[in-house]
């Protein structure tokens, strides 16, 4: 199917167009598959073959990051390619994209691509576009390298498939934690709509690994899974409503992630928040974090937070604030402890665990030893013993651990400063008293 795209524009303009408005997305990841070329194309999609590294606004610049289109039928009152905003529109072809994902290529500027769309049209007309394009880009310029997609909700599923055996990974975005949120700034979007593909991914996904059971040369759907997107702080929910959703989508849907996207405001609209303080950066992060805990470290949403207490605390990462809370399970044994309960110790990761656990059947550990192996004594000190001893000796008191950590200057991603433990009290300067 042939469909009629302005070409007004030349390719520079449009790149510009569709490159700046991809930067609100997310969900753009390249790691988690491991799939051989056959030798005879361009590029690889070995897990260590993909390199990250990020812009200045923490886009990941290793892939190439574009919009099909930024034209959309849609009015969500959230974002910048909404029908009713006043902004430049562009649309590629899908020969353009190939020539860009060649042409940076050979370059050397990046290793795949990442390609989401406004919707043109219909989802069915957007869905078949960039189909297409990953058609010509494995077919005619026989490139294997690392390509994510999105899966358009409302296409026919029948041109999903098709995409999705020419992909690594596709997502799905869900946009808010709930319908309700849904309802309130994108009512032209429906939830079961959304999680229809999903839901296909999935299933085709687990009636491929059958087949590649029994037809090793089978071609792959989606060897990288599916990923989606939610945006934080444009609707009311809370952590723990946002984490439950998380939670849900990796246990029913095999989710290999779930992204938070900090509200940036960039309409003016009465149902949006104003956000004076800016998006919501700490509260991304901290969401980040208990992702973490979720996916490699064990925990259940129901352990972090509560109806009773919904948010995560802005002082400390989740792990410590658990901690603290349960220091009836502390201090720690660290030469008898399973991996499991080293995993919930504050500055033990799950590979320096690992490391532990290996090591300490050759022989005794001591702090020195730890502290190489990765742990981060400033925090683990306080929930741990090394052969029957303390580093120094510190209270297993929640004020006394509280106050230390605090001191400890956690790092913070980039844009969000740290909250200090003192300050000067002044009614002038303190933003909290600013009318």
């Amino acid at each position: 199917m042939n469909y009629r795209i302005d070409q007004q524009m030349n390719l520079q303009e449009k790149l510009e167009i569709l490159a700046d408005a991809a930067k609100y997305d997310v969900a753009c990841t390249s790691s988690g598959v491991d799939r051989r070329n056959s030798g005879k194309g361009v590029g690889n999609c070995m897990t260590p073959g993909i390199c990250h590294s990020f812009s200045a606004d923490g886009r990941c610049i290793s892939l190439l990051k574009i919009l099909f289109t930024n034209e959309c039928i849609y009015d969500c009152k959230y974002c910048i390619n909404r029908r009713s905003n006043d902004v430049p529109r562009a649309s590629f072809t899908p020969q353009e994209v190939c020539d860009l994902t060649i042409g940076f290529y050979k370059r050397n500027y990046i290793e795949g691509l990442f390609l989401s769309s406004g919707i043109m049209h219909n989802p069915n007309v957007t869905m078949e576009l960039l189909y297409q394009t990953l058609y010509k880009l494995r077919t005619e310029y026989h490139f294997e390298g690392y390509i994510h997609v999105k899966a358009i909700p409302g296409a026919d599923a029948e041109i999903i498939e098709r995409t999705g055996y020419l992909a690594d990974r596709m997502s799905v975005n869900l946009e808010l934690p709930t319908a309700e949120g849904l309802e309130r700034l994108a009512p032209q979007k429906k939830r079961p709509k959304m999680l229809a593909p999903i839901r296909q991914v999935q299933a085709i996904r687990q009636q491929n690994k059958q087949e590649l059971t029994v037809y090793r040369h089978a071609p792959r759907f989606v060897p990288a899974g599916q990923s989606t997107q939610m945006i934080i702080g444009a609707t009311g929910e809370n952590d723990f409503q946002i984490m439950k959703v998380a939670e849900h989508m990796y246990k029913k849907y095999e989710m290999k992630r779930v992204f938070y996207s900090a509200f940036i405001r960039v309409n003016d609209d009465s149902l949006l928040p104003a956000l004076p303080g800016g998006p919501p950066l700490l509260r991304e992060h901290r969401l980040y974090q208990a992702d973490w805990l979720l996916r490699y470290y064990g925990f259940e949403t129901e352990e972090l937070l509560s109806e009773e207490k919904p948010d995560f605390n802005v002082f400390l990462d989740p792990k410590c604030d658990w901690a603290l809370r349960h220091l009836e399970q502390f201090p720690v044994e660290v030469m008898k402890a399973d991996y499991y309960t080293l995993l919930r110790v504050p500055g033990i990761g799950y590979k320096s665990a690992q490391r532990i656990v290996r090591a300490r059947r050759l022989g005794t550990l001591d702090y020195t030893v730890l502290k190489k192996m990765g742990v981060v004594l400033k925090r683990a000190i306080y929930f741990i013993t090394c052969g029957g001893k303390q580093m120094y000796p510190v209270k297993l008191e929640e004020d006394y651990i509280l106050r230390n950590i605090l001191d400890g200057k956690e790092m913070l991603p980039p844009g969000v400063k740290p909250i200090p433990a003192y300050e000067q009290l002044s009614l002038f300067d303190d933003p909290r008293f600013s009318v």
